[in-house]
Parts: structure tokens; C-alpha cells; sequence
């Protein structure tokens, strides 16, 4: 026949000294000895008593939380969470319990001063030889390095994906650049690349300064216009919100529209001037309309230049939108327009 053990819900407040011949009389002693001079914070509790109080507390577990042992003796474990302790890992402790079986689980706890460590937590019900639920063990370990340790990992992946995500758009930009980039000189040509690269440069520049977030949309219109000169160049619109990751392929577009001004357009004359007005739609899309007046007159059949042809591939293919334009006798129009992105 088993013997019941009986349980005892009161301990001594001194045990022997481990290091002691005669301290250590029996199993019992020695099991508390372990338990309260271990490193391993470490609680007993008492499912039979109301809300499970903690029963018994080690040094280490006083040290890891912050908490004397009046304030913690008699008191139920959830004290040490806070607001952003998961529900999920309370609910699988909960769940444990209810079936008395052997957990280990992290979760976010909180000390006495409010600030947070990862606790792995470990429980385990001891039983008596009749199957009976005497008490529950619970150990606990401070693993917030390897937390933080594995969220920089994470993160530092994250940043590589984007990086690689970055520089692969920038490098179907420059492709596009030198694929579509024409001269009768080499000079004129290195010019020309290096004009849309600077171009680039400044839209790397402004998504750097915002932590590569969304842009406002007059910000990066107000950064393409600046090398040709903002007093004949006008904006109007309402604020908008422009996508990381369409901040430099618009920037191209818009270095390639004020060039095409500068050299063939209205400000190649002095009078001449470039208003840029934008406007959203319901569905979603940006619509960018530009007007030129005061230039030379167009030529009677327009040519489409390799400019041109840049600013349409790139509104599609990167944009995914479209662009058309007009040559009205008093200058170029133009209406360029794409999804916002999310």
C-alpha cells in the first residue's frame, strides 16, 4: 500500500549549511538546501489553497524580480505580468495547469521597478504516490539576451531582404538609364547618365533622411525641380504620401521632364515657365499633370526622344502606370499617372 505524504505548507525559514557533514540529515534537507541557495530563481505553490499562492521563494527568484519575501509568499504568479505579456503563453500556462502536466514556456514578465525580462518558465506538478496534485515546482530563467539576440538576427535578415530589394530597383533604374540613353558623343552621353544618376542620388538622399518611409509627394517633386531652377517652376496639390520604393523611380521621371524643359521646352526660354499640379483619385491613383508655357514653338511632327521613352517605361514598368503627352502650340502637356503605394 502507498503511503500519502502529507503536505506541508509552512517551511523553515534557516536551512543547513550544504557545505555542513551534519547539516544534511536527509533527502528532504537536501533537497531544500539545493533549492534555496540554487542560482536558478526558482517558486513552490500550492494548488489546493485558494488562487495557488506561492508557498516558497528562493533568493534568486527575490534577486531576479525585486520582490521581498512578504511580497511575494502567498500571492499567485501572474503578478509578475504586465500589459504586454502575451495571451497566448498565459492561456498555455493556464492550460497546463488545468491538466497537470509539465510545461515550458517564454513569455515578457515584469520586476518590482516595472522594467521586463524574458522569462523561460518551467513548471512541473509533484504528486504524491496516490496520483494526488501536492504542489507545483516552478524554475525560472532570464533569457532576454538570447531573445534581443535573436530579434537583432531577425531584424539584421529583414535589412538584408531589404537592401537586396532596394538595390535591385535601383539597378533596374540604372539598366534602364544606359539602355535608354542615347548621344552622338561620348561626352554628351556621360552627361546624360550621369544627370539621371544624380538624380537617383537625390531621391536616395530623401528616402535616407526619412528612414526610407513614405515621402510627402512636394517634397520629392520640390527635390527634382531644384537643379533647374524653382522660381519658374510652380506646384500645387494636396499632401500625399508617396511609397519608399516610389520615391527614385518618380524622381527619374520628373529629372527627365524638367531637362527635356531646359534644353527644348519653356525653360529654354525666358519667359517661359512649368507648372506642376497633382491631384488623387478615389480608386487609389495619383494623377500628376504638367503644362509648359512660354517656350519655342514644337516642332509640326514631334519625334519621340529617348527621354520620352525612359519616362514611359519607367512610369509602367516600375510605377506600373502610364504617361502620355501633348504638344499644344503653347507648349507641352503632359499627364502622368499610377497607383499609390501602400
Amino acid at each position: 500500500m502507498s503511503t500519502r505524504v502529507e503536505k506541508q505548507t509552512r517551511f523553515p525559514a534557516e536551512f543547513p549549511d550544504a557545505a555542513s557533514p551534519q547539516g544534511l540529515v536527509d533527502g528532504k534537507e537536501l533537497a531544500f538546501v539545493a533549492f534555496k541557495r540554487t542560482r536558478m530563481p526558482m517558486v513552490v505553490t500550492d494548488p489546493e489553497q485558494p488562487d495557488n499562492p506561492i508557498v516558497l521563494a528562493n533568493q534568486s527568484f527575490l534577486d531576479l524580480t525585486g520582490y521581498s519575501p512578504e511580497e511575494v509568499v502567498g500571492r499567485n504568479c501572474r503578478f509578475l505580468q504586465g500589459p504586454a505579456t502575451n495571451a497566448d503563453a498565459v492561456r498555455t500556462i493556464r492550460e497546463a495547469l488545468a491538466a497537470e502536466r509539465e510545461l515550458t514556456v517564454e513569455l515578457l514578465n515584469y520586476r518590482k521597478d516595472g522594467s521586463t525580462f524574458w522569462n523561460e518558465l518551467f513548471i512541473s506538478p509533484v504528486h504524491d504516490d496516490d496520483g494526488r496534485l501536492l504542489y507545483l515546482f516552478g524554475s525560472c530563467k532570464d533569457v532576454t539576451q538570447r531573445k534581443e539576440a535573436n530579434h537583432l538576427k531577425a531584424e539584421e535578415h529583414r535589412l538584408l531582404k531589404e537592401v537586396d530589394h532596394r538595390a535591385k530597383n535601383a539597378l533596374a533604374l540604372v539598366q534602364g538609364i544606359v539602355r535608354l540613353t542615347s548621344a552622338e558623343d561620348p561626352r554628351t552621353y556621360a552627361e546624360s547618365v550621369q544627370g539621371r544618376v544624380e538624380a537617383l542620388a537625390r531621391a536616395h538622399s530623401i528616402l535616407a533622411a526619412g528612414n526610407w518611409r513614405e515621402v510627402p509627394l512636394q517634397r520629392v517633386i520640390t527635390s527634382g525641380a531644384e537643379p533647374f531652377g524653382r522660381s519658374r517652376i510652380s506646384l500645387d496639390g494636396p499632401d500625399v504620401a508617396l511609397a519608399a520604393e516610389q520615391v527614385q523611380p518618380l524622381m527619374l521621371v520628373l529629372h527627365e521632364m524638367f531637362s527635356n524643359a531646359l534644353k527644348h521646352g519653356a525653360l529654354s526660354a525666358e519667359s517661359g515657365s512649368v507648372s506642376v499640379r497633382w491631384q488623387t483619385h478615389d480608386d487609389g491613383r495619383l494623377v500628376v499633370d504638367w503644362q509648359e508655357v512660354g517656350g519655342p514653338a514644337p516642332a509640326p511632327d514631334p519625334v519621340p526622344s529617348f527621354g520620352s521613352m525612359l519616362i514611359e517605361t519607367t512610369i509602367k514598368r516600375q510605377l506600373d502606370g502610364r504617361a502620355g503627352f501633348v504638344w499644344q502650340h503653347t507648349g507641352l502637356e503632359g499627364r502622368l499617372e499610377f497607383p499609390l503605394g501602400s
